[in-house]
């Protein structure tokens, strides 16, 4: 007697398909976050805000084609949502506490002037347009081509370049004026 045949029914594993896009993708979003509002608290929670969307997004449909892209979106609109709060308006940091250095072990004179630096970048970063900061974000910290910022920004590949351009130039000041 032949067995009969079973017919496999595919289930979407959708709780294992949200944890590896979490896993894979929300280290970065949370540097980004960290980076564009300069606040570690608010950008973790501005990173669990883009990954409710992500599971909204899942149920609602259609899924992106490309996650990473959707996310970071995603993640720069919330920031852009976060600056244009009332309440952010008062109340901004320099962006100090993203330094995760040990003041107190300084012991040489290199590793104080490299902090002092890193002081200035951030102070200079911090003066970039919030356009600057995005695409330079995703530029030179995430290494994304121009053509990949380009469409993740909705920017001509001459405007991002433009923007990287000035935010460089900006970036090199505060430093030669430290």
């Amino acid at each position: 007697m032949a067995t009969p045949m079973r017919k496999t029914v595919l289930v979407p594993e959708t709780d294992f398909t949200a944890d590896a896009l979490f896993r894979t993708h929300q280290p970065r979003i949370v540097r980004l976050c960290r980076m564009l509002l300069g606040n570690p608290d608010d950008a973790d929670e501005v990173s669990q805000e883009v990954f409710l969307k992500m599971l909204g997004q899942r149920e609602r449909g259609p899924e992106p084609a490309d996650w990473r892209a959707w996310l970071t979106r995603v993640a720069i609109n919330a920031c852009h949502d976060r600056h244009r709060s009332g309440w952010w308006k008062w109340w901004k940091r320099d962006g100090r506490e993203l330094l995760d250095t040990d003041l107190t072990a300084r012991d040489t004179v290199h590793e104080a002037i490299s902090h002092e630096q890193t002081e200035a970048l951030w102070r200079g970063f911090r003066k970039l347009t919030p356009r600057q900061q995005e695409v330079f974000v995703l530029r030179q910290v995430e290494g994304w081509s121009t053509r990949e910022v380009a469409d993740s920004l909705s920017l001509s590949e001459q405007a991002v370049k433009l923007q990287l351009f000035r935010a460089m130039r900006r970036l090199r000041e505060a430093l030669r004026s430290e």
